[in-house]
């Protein structure tokens, strides 16, 4: 049995090789000199060059304008961007596009899709819940409004679903096109609404800086009306979307740790003292190795989580994921000494997103909690 990548996944990686070989940390300010955000909005420029290159639609079918392409290809290529902490939605977008292709309406699909291949549509999602310590489809109640045979317009002859809560710390809610939402109806089940964030009334954005720097959204709806083809009722599209998430972030992780490791071993190398190189001690070898072995921990389970996707394989691959790049970069820092708080050296950028991915979507204890009851469930009586 052949376990490598498909021709079609490594192309879309040494795509995105190239494309973020052209991105360099260093182009924005850095978390720990502004106050606030680093900037107003995502990186443009690099998202229309994703688009040139096809990589926005790696998960929209075909039909659509995309490549057709799976969870193990957008995790390529989201490594690629942990590498150089790519300023895009591009986890969001490939999720929520994926999930739409499984779960959305025809008339949806047709017309939202081709949209998201060409760039035109950022997508991100509202994955935290109100306080990020719940599930996010219970922080917002969505009741379905019957159609109202006397009114007019097509939205609402076909119904609407009506939203009222709030979601904390939403990936770029400020700037972003849509946002997706994950609620629950009043029988508890989970669904998935488009919200424009902008232009629908009833939304409120408060400003919100991620540790990152980078600018994010609590996103409060107050009687938001949402037309019918614009929510998603497949009641796995939720829960599949939220462990897509957690998984790509795992991908990310893992970008951002095997550049700082290849950082600190350059760095080791040519540093000396007593006349050696610091690389050549045994307890600078013996860190670092330590530090390989959570490298591929983390790139051993991501890929079970990318293949299988299920809420055993992505708890078990966001735990090493979580505790891996946390390792990492604090041995990286150790290792740097003062040169790693340097802010004009760029590991302190790294260390700043590294602990924004390690909570994001789920601490290593919150999965371990969740692969304990799942455990649990599954046991004999």
């Amino acid at each position: 049995m052949d376990f490598g990548f498909s021709e079609e996944q490594q192309a879309a990686q040494e795509a995105a090789k190239g494309v973020f070989s052209q991105v360099t940390p260093e182009d924005v300010a850095s978390p720990a000199l502004v106050p606030g955000t680093v900037a107003d909005d995502f990186d443009r420029p690099l998202w229309e060059r994703l688009a040139r290159t096809d990589l926005l639609g790696l998960t929209v079918p075909a039909v659509y304008g995309g490549s057709g392409l799976d969870a193990v290809a957008l995790c390529l290529v989201l490594r690629e961007a942990g590498r150089v902490l790519a300023r895009v939605p591009l986890l969001e977008t490939g999720a929520a596009a994926l999930v739409l292709a499984e779960s959305g309406s025809e008339q949806l699909r047709s017309t939202l899709l081709p949209r998201v291949v060409a760039g035109e549509v950022a997508l991100t999602v509202a994955g935290h819940g109100r306080t990020g310590h719940e599930p996010p489809e219970q922080a917002v109640t969505a009741t379905p409004e019957p159609a109202d045979g006397a009114r007019t317009k097509a939205a609402d002859q076909e119904g609407n679903w009506l939203l009222e809560g709030v979601q904390t710390a939403v990936p770029w809610g400020q700037t972003a096109d849509l946002v997706v939402v994950p609620a629950h109806t009043p029988q508890g089940r989970p669904v998935l609404a488009l919200v424009d964030p902008r232009a629908t009334p009833g939304v409120a954005l408060a400003e919100q800086a991620s540790t990152n720097g980078e600018r994010y959204a609590e996103v409060r709806l107050d009687g938001v009306r949402v037309p019918s083809r614009h929510v998603l009722t497949d009641p796995a599209a939720c829960g599949r979307l939220l462990r897509l998430l957690a998984t790509g972030i795992c991908a990310l992780a893992l970008g951002l740790g095997s550049k700082v490791l290849e950082m600190t071993s350059a760095y080791v190398s040519r540093r000396e003292q007593f006349g050696f190189p610091v690389a050549t001690f045994q307890a600078v070898a013996v860190q670092t190795a330590d530090r390989y072995i959570d490298l591929r921990a983390m790139e051993a389970t991501l890929w079970q989580a990318a293949w299988r996707t299920g809420p055993e394989e992505v708890a078990v691959a966001k735990m090493w994921a979580s505790d891996g790049v946390r390792r990492l970069v604090q041995t990286a820092q150790h290792l740097h000494g003062g040169l790693g708080a340097d802010t004009d050296y760029p590991l302190h950028r790294f260390h700043a997103w590294a602990k924004q991915w390690e909570l994001s979507y789920g601490s290593a204890a919150a999965h371990e909690e969740t692969l304990a009851g799942l455990l649990a469930a599954s046991a004999p009586d």
